[in-house]
């Protein structure tokens, strides 16, 4: 059974979130929708907000989708995308998007110094003789994986904040990937070894509750009376 109004429990045997925000629920769902809950609930468990994406200036809408896609897959809650342009979101809702934080910045460094005070470290996916690779980075602080624009990568000020650099073993002729290919090759690993730190995941029990409560706003067509 499903609380009546969500603001008013603490503890439910079914969620085992604290209530964040006012939605009502009527006391019996579809079967579907309980199947659902049960699915976001374990999604929940494995989420990473010690580990966060940013896009920078990636322009081909694509590209970026894909790399948004990539986040959710591997268990990010938040990404960031530094644009001069509006981001079209009108495909967002329809994708992978919907369920991640997508915050969108006008400049590189503000971007960079929000980040730095929420006591990430900053790694560029770059070329350098003293780069890391996704098996020796360190994993022992949050950490924002910086991927650039297509044609010419990460920015100089990407550099100027970054803590280091990261950059995929290559073992043929060729010496570069496509962006999207790139992170998911990059996340990949850095994820594995950060939940094998951390836990599943490391969202707090109240940012959990917070993120079911809108997600199951959203999803409301499961959550009819039978």
């Amino acid at each position: 059974m499903v609380a009546e109004n969500i603001d008013s429990y603490e503890e439910d045997g079914e969620y085992g979130y604290k209530s964040i925000n006012t939605v009502v629920f009527h006391k019996t769902i579809k079967r579907e929708g309980m199947e659902r809950i049960e699915k976001m609930n374990a999604v929940l468990k494995r989420r990473l907000k010690s580990v966060t994406l940013v896009a920078e200036a990636t322009y081909m809408r694509h590209n970026l989708s894909a790399m948004f896609r990539t986040a959710e897959v591997f268990g990010l809650q938040s990404v960031h995308f530094i644009t001069e342009h509006n981001l079209n979101t009108s495909s967002a809702s329809r994708g992978a998007e919907r369920w991640i934080d997508i915050s969108v910045y006008s400049s590189s460094e503000q971007c960079f110094k929000g980040l730095i005070g929420a006591g990430y470290s900053i790694y560029v996916a770059d070329f350098s003789a003293k780069a890391y690779t996704p098996e020796s980075l360190p994993v022992d602080k949050p950490i924002a994986l910086v991927m650039g624009t297509e044609l010419s990568g990460v920015s100089d000020m990407a550099k100027k904040y970054a803590d280091g650099v990261v950059m995929i073993p290559m073992a043929g002729f060729t010496q570069s990937l496509n962006v999207s290919v790139a992170t998911a090759c990059l996340l990949q690993r850095i994820t594995e070894r950060r939940r094998a730190l951390v836990g599943q995941g490391d969202l707090s029990e109240e940012e959990r509750g917070e993120i079911l409560n809108q997600w199951l706003v959203r999803e409301k067509r499961f959550l009819k009376r039978e």
